[in-house]
């Protein structure tokens, strides 16, 4: 059972910045491998960005040059830094954990991008 809760999305103007927040259990972000999903309006999930376990990042590529990860293991919680947001960046964005084989979701936190 493990929860994880984001947070840190609203609305704002294409051009404009957020940064989303997952917190999650202790010891999950050094012991599981890491990642950042959206789910578009009328489209499936896909991935925005990923942590393996020995630390590689990447990027879709829509998001790379705009987006950051990152994360801070004393506070338990997972960043993604959004900037130069476009309206195509609309969608519900998601944290999720793998671990052990068993892939862990949360809530998902609603960002809306307008012109």
């Amino acid at each position: 059972q493990v929860q994880l809760v984001e947070s840190g999305g609203g609305s704002v103007q294409a051009g404009e910045s957020l940064k989303l927040s997952c917190v999650a259990p202790e010891n999950i972000l050094s012991e599981c491998g890491m990642g950042w999903y959206r789910q578009p309006p009328g489209k499936k999930r896909e991935l925005v960005s990923r942590i393996s376990s020995d630390g590689f990042i990447t990027y879709a590529d829509s998001v790379k040059g705009r987006f950051t990860v990152s994360q801070d293991n004393d506070k338990n919680t997972l960043y993604l830094q959004m900037k130069s947001l476009e309206i195509e960046d609309t969608a519900v964005y998601y944290c999720a954990a793998n671990c052990y084989g068993y892939t862990y979701w949360g809530q998902g936190t609603q960002v809306t991008v307008s012109s």
